[in-house]
């Protein structure tokens, strides 16, 4: 919750208001991804565990965020900045649910949706 809000302060500063689309696309992801993996796996994981994944792993992107006030990510910089954090964000996240479901053959079948959530 203290990264989301965190994230929406860094994002008033560049000028966007954006606090409901934060917390609403990370309700509705939460509970997608806990669905997924819970009917992924056969040990299952625990709905506290899952939020708690994707929001500590969230904070490259609110990194990245803390940088928009100083520098314009437009144009190509901007893209593979967002690529790199993005991918960082997916790479750590998959890292600690592919260990807590102990899948390890499954990383890319876990990172695609992680990754689509953090891209939105």
């Amino acid at each position: 919750l203290f990264f989301c809000l965190l994230l929406g302060c860094l994002l008033l500063l560049s000028g966007k208001v954006h606090f409901g689309y934060i917390y609403g696309v990370g309700v509705i992801g939460c509970v997608g991804i806990y669905a997924i993996f819970s009917l992924m796996s056969e040990i299952g994981i625990d709905f506290a565990r899952t939020t708690s994944v994707l929001g500590y792993c969230l904070l490259p992107i609110i990194v990245l965020a803390a940088l928009v006030p100083f520098f314009a990510l437009r144009g190509w910089m901007g893209l593979a900045a967002t690529l790199i954090f993005v991918s960082w964000s997916t790479y750590v996240s998959t890292k600690m649910f592919v260990a807590v479901l102990r899948m390890r053959d499954a990383f890319a079948l876990f990172a695609y949706p992680v990754f689509l959530l953090y891209a939105v």
